[in-house]
């Protein structure tokens, strides 16, 4: 009976279904929301957008995305000091909800910030909390961990694939806001399915925090966060009577704050007399994979913002026969993962101890995440200034650059939980996404740079960004040797 409870979900335990179907779900109203985002905060009111500044608007999509991220820390102490992860995961859910609600309901800027404070706090509990009871259904040394991560990765790329579509036609045949209930009601489904099958598969330990406060440090907890909201207070006051309270401002400010963040939290794991030397040594060797997945990340997230807008400005929508739109190329992204995610899956099975070990994979991502953007140089050469692309090469580059997708995020999430110290192990699924935050914050600072429609301007964007990129898979190849000792044991 125990070997079919471990065996029952394409060879994982039972428990992934739970977790699988629930990510489907959260990633279905994520996406659907990012899909249409955008053009809802640039497109004039009376097309029944906000009328914001396109660069404004590019700047604020990867903010959100930013802090999105960002807060998976404090999901990360909520569930290891406070309520364990299965409740964490629960109300975050209930969260990102009333964030959807929000913006499917009439009230322009204020139902945007609104939905973007709830969804922010929202998946900063569930994200982290989510992916760590996937690595605490494994062993360390059980061989299935990347082929279950693999799957997992699946399950949230059939959610992103379909919702791109299904808000989009909402959109085109009601309204903004229309397709913003939609996003909702997916998250609705998530809790459901959460709730009750996850009371039959997922493990009891997961309703206590593994770390919890004792009275001491709740009140030590208590008083440092009311100094952190007092600060921020502070600077809001005086960004308000300086005249500097601003979007811009805050962009430039959390985009600061989401680069200085996980260095402050590397730090305090360093210095945590929980961690012991294995685990410190470990959480060193991290450290590169960290900076390879922000990159990694920075690029991949462009897709939802740089080139959606490349998208809707310098491509052809009018294509064989089909009127294509901008939002459908979201789920270029998806699509490729779910083809990607079953052969990955079976081909570290079939390597077992023989597949290269986390460093590599994570190089080997970075080197076809640069090809991705070479390859949008070739059909911008001599391109007027009216011309358009044809959609294909944006369906080559998501092509190649899902590829380096399969080697840095489900390896970087299994590499996560077996990396991290026993008393940072929620924690340290928040940092796994903080590389996705600090990708994010520096974004709204690169898409200012970015002109759709400009075919010189986005050579050279894509030019650069490719060469970074490439220059940095190249760096952490040469540094694999010296990480693997580090890594003590885990491969």
């Amino acid at each position: 009976m125990e070997e079919k409870k471990n065996r029952g979900f394409f060879g994982q335990p039972l428990g992934l279904r739970t977790l699988f179907l629930t990510e489907f779900w959260e990633r279905f109203s994520y996406y659907g929301m990012r899909a249409i985002l955008l053009f809802y905060m640039y497109y004039a009111i009376d097309k029944g957008g906000l009328g914001m500044n396109q660069v404004t608007a590019a700047s604020v999509m990867s903010i959100y995305g930013s802090l999105v991220y960002m807060s998976s820390v404090v999901g990360g102490i909520i569930s290891d000091r406070f309520m364990g992860p299965r409740k964490t995961v629960f109300w975050g859910g209930v969260l990102i909800m009333f964030g959807h609600i929000a913006l499917s309901l009439p009230l322009g800027q204020t139902g945007l910030f609104v939905s973007i404070g709830l969804i922010t706090i929202g998946t900063g509990l569930l994200k982290p909390n989510v992916s760590e009871m996937v690595g605490g259904l494994y062993t360390e040394e059980d061989t299935r961990r990347d082929a279950g991560f693999s799957i997992f990765v699946m399950g949230i790329n059939l959610g992103s694939l379909i919702a791109p579509q299904a808000v989009n036609s909402m959109w085109h045949h009601f309204s903004f806001h229309a397709g913003f209930s939609l996003a909702a009601i997916g998250m609705f489904f998530g809790l459901i399915v959460y709730w009750f099958d996850g009371r039959k598969y997922l493990p009891k330990e997961s309703f206590q925090a593994p770390d919890p406060l004792s009275g001491s440090e709740r009140t030590k907890f208590i008083r440092r966060a009311l100094y952190v909201i007092a600060a921020i207070a502070i600077v809001v006051i005086i960004m308000a009577f300086t005249n500097s309270l601003t979007v811009n401002n805050f962009i430039n400010i959390l985009s600061a704050l989401g680069i200085a963040l996980p260095v402050g939290y590397f730090i305090v794991m360093l210095t945590s007399k929980k961690v012991t030397k294995v685990e410190r040594s470990r959480v060193i060797a991290y450290i590169p994979l960290f900076i390879a997945a922000a990159i990694f990340w920075a690029i991949e997230e462009q897709g939802s913002v740089v080139l959606a807008l490349f998208a809707a400005e310098q491509t052809n929508l009018n294509f064989a026969g089909l009127n294509l739109s901008a939002p459908q190329f979201q789920m270029l992204n998806p699509f490729f993962i779910i083809i990607y995610s079953p052969l990955f899956a079976w081909l570290w099975l079939k390597l077992g101890k023989r597949q290269p070990s986390s460093p590599s994979k994570f190089w080997m991502g970075l080197v076809f995440t640069a090809v991705s953007y070479f390859v949008l140089i070739i059909p911008l050469m001599g391109l007027s200034s009216n011309g358009k692309v044809n959609p294909l090469w944006l369906v080559l580059s998501w092509g190649i650059i899902e590829i380096g997708e399969m080697l840095v995020s489900p390896v970087g999430l299994s590499a996560t939980t077996k990396l991290a110290p026993k008393a940072f192990a929620s924690q340290m699924m928040g940092m796994w996404f903080l590389a996705d935050s600090a990708g994010q914050a520096a974004n709204a600072q690169l898409v200012k740079f970015f002109v759709p429609g400009d075919p010189a301007n986005e050579m050279m964007f894509f030019g650069i960004t490719g060469v970074v990129t490439l220059i940095a898979g190249i760096i952490l190849a040469l540094l694999v040797p010296k990480i693997k000792p580090l890594m003590q044991g885990v491969n």
